[in-house]
C-alpha cells in the first residue's frame, strides 16, 4: 500500500528524534531536523547512523537547520522537557502554520504548552514508548525491541492524525491511534514515573530496582495509578504491575542515564506533575513525594 509522502519537521534529534527522523527519511519522506548548529552541521554533512536490532543498521539523510522556515505537514517536538521551551524558538508559530504538532515528550504538562503556543486544534498528544539513546550527534542507538507509539484524536482533527500515523507504520512503528487523550499520557506515565524515579534514585537498572525497591515499586506503581483514576484514566494497577515485573533486567530509564551524564533531570515532567495533580485531587502519593523530593535535594 502505498502511503503519501510528508514534509516532517523534527524539533530534537537526540534518541527518540534522531531514531524518528531516521526512519521517516529512509520510509521517503522529506525530512528536516531542527537543532543546534553544531548538530545541524554534523547531520548535514554526516547524516543519522541508526543501530537497532528491530530497525537494522542503516544511514540516512535528512535535511538539518537550526531554525523553522518553510511549511511543513507536521513537526514532531522530541526535546526533552528541560529544553522545550528555549527549543520552541527554533520554531515560531507563524512559520508552523497549521501543520500538525505531534509531541513525544514525557509527562503530560507540555501538552497545554504546546496548546497555548500553537493553535489548540493543531496539537496532538503522543507518546513514544522505546529505550533509545543517542550516543553523538547523528548516532543514535536502539537498544530494545519494543518501539511503539499512540496518537490521540481527541483535539486534533483525525483525517490529519492518520496520515502521519499511516507513514510512521510505514517505517516499522507500532502505531495506535486514540482519542482519549487523558488515559493515553496517563497510561505510559503511570509505569514510567515509578521505574524512572526508582532507577534514578537507586543508580541502577530495571532488574536491580526488582529486585532492592520492589515494595517502593508496587507502592509508587499504585499511587501513580491512583492519581490517574482520579484524573478520569481507568488504570488497572495489576496489569501495570503485570508490565513492570516483564520488562529486562537491563532496561535504563533516560532519566537515570541523564544523572549518570551529568545532564539536567526531567523530574518535574515525569515525577514533579504526579505530586502536583495527586495534591490537587486529593491522592495520597508518599512514596512518589519522598522519591522526588530526595532526588531534588541530589541534584
Amino acid at each position: 500500500m502505498q502511503h503519501e509522502a510528508l514534509r516532517v519537521a523534527v524539533l530534537g534529534p537526540g534518541g527518540v528524534g534522531g531514531l524518528l527522523a531516521a526512519l521517516l527519511a529512509r520510509a521517503g519522506n522529506s525530512v528536516l531536523v531542527l537543532a543546534a548548529e553544531t548538530t545541524a552541521r554534523a547531520i548535514t554533512e554526516h547524516g543519522i547512523e541508526v543501530e537497532s536490532s528491530r530497525f537494522g543498521n542503516f544511514l540516512a539523510r535528512p535535511d538539518a537547520a537550526v531554525r523553522l522556515e518553510g511549511h511543513v505537514d507536521a513537526c514532531l517536538i522530541t526535546v526533552k522537557a528541560t529544553q522545550l521551551n528555549e527549543a520552541l524558538e527554533r520554531v515560531p508559530a507563524d512559520v508552523v502554520g497549521d501543520a500538525l504538532v505531534v509531541p513525544f515528550l514525557n509527562g503530560i504538562d507540555h501538552v497545554d504548552v504546546l496548546r497555548r503556543t500553537f493553535p489548540s486544534e493543531n496539537v496532538a498528544a503522543a507518546t513514544i514508548r522505546i529505550e533509545v539513546a543517542r550516543i553523538e550527534p547523528g548516532l543514535v542507538r536502539h537498544a530494545s525491541p519494543f518501539a511503539a507509539v499512540e496518537i490521540s484524536t481527541a483535539v486534533a482533527r483525525p483525517e490529519r492524525v492518520e496520515r502521519l500515523a499511516s507513514q510512521l507504520r510505514a517505517t516499522g512503528l507500532d502505531v495506535r491511534v486514540r482519542d482519549d487523550e487523558t488515559a493515553m499520557l496517563w497510561d505510559k506515565l503511570v509505569l514510567l514515573a515509578p521505574i524512572a524515579l526508582l532507577t534514578t534514585h537507586e543508580r541502577a537498572n530495571v532488574g536491580v530496582v526488582r529486585t532492592r525497591r520492589h515494595d517502593d515499586a508496587v507502592a509508587a506503581i499504585s499511587e501513580v495509578a491512583a492519581t490517574a483514576r482520579a484524573e478520569g484514566a481507568a488504570i488497572d494497577t495489576e496489569a501495570v504491575l503485570q508490565i513492570f515485573d516483564s520488562i529486562p533486567d537491563s532496561m535504563e530509564s533516560s532519566m537515570q542515564r541523564d544523572q549518570a551524564a551529568g545532564r539536567p533531570l526531567e523530574l518535574d515532567a515525569i515525577g514533579g506533575t504526579v505530586v502536583r495533580r495527586a495534591a490537587r485531587a486529593g491522592v495520597p502519593v508518599p512514596v512518589t513525594a519522598r522519591l522526588v523530593e530526595e532526588l531534588r535535594q541530589r541534584k
